[in-house]
């Protein structure tokens, strides 16, 4: 059935289908399938299959994404169009399972009081929550590693960073972000 469904997309939905699926994004393969045109509009569950195939199929290319290393996330923080005020690192998740972003934080827009604005730097995630199910979790290696290199990117930009998540990710953390570009932010961590 889900081979009706791919013969079916136009040659350029499926080459993005393909793209977005070696990439993770699969909320944006579903919606370029559900996007595309074909008569009737195709299901969602008949998406996630179509989806888990093509996952299958293409495997090969498929693959963590490249850990960045240090000078380069040095260089995008450096080229963010604000000062950094603090690095931060928290728990978020997806539909693949639970990952540590790390983030850079500007001050607010202009010489106005306003929110600092976060800039995602990276996403570090080892695996898939199965390791949850498989007793390999805890330890968290992306905690470790979100630790190490945002302390390392802190030290760098003489700006405080923050982690609360040492706990795991069932520990939530409310982000602390200055209201101003002249407001403080505390760090958490000690050195």
């Amino acid at each position: 059935m889900t081979s009706d469904l791919w013969a079916a997309l136009p040659a350029a939905v499926r080459e993005n289908v393909d793209e977005l699926v070696v990439q993770g994004r699969s909320v944006q393969a579903v919606f370029a399938i559900r996007s595309s045109g074909v008569a009737p509009r195709p299901g969602l569950r008949a998406c996630q299959e179509l989806i888990a195939e093509r996952g299958a199929a293409l495997a090969g290319r498929m693959g963590p994404p490249p850990l960045r290393d240090l000078e380069t996330l040095a260089a995008e923080v450096a080229a963010l169009p604000r000062p950094v005020v603090a690095i931060e690192a928290d728990w978020d998740g997806d539909t693949q399972g639970r990952f540590v972003r790390l983030l850079a934080v500007t001050a607010g827009p202009g010489d106005q009081a306003g929110p600092a604005d976060p800039h995602v730097l990276a996403h570090l995630r080892p695996g898939d929550d199965l390791r949850d199910f498989d007793g390999e979790a805890p330890p968290w290696p992306e905690q470790g590693e979100a630790v190490a290199v945002g302390r390392a990117l802190a030290e760098r930009f003489g700006v405080p960073f923050r982690f609360d998540g040492s706990g795991g990710p069932e520990v939530p953390e409310p982000p602390v972000r200055p209201l101003s570009p002249g407001s403080p932010v505390p760090p958490v961590l000690p050195g």
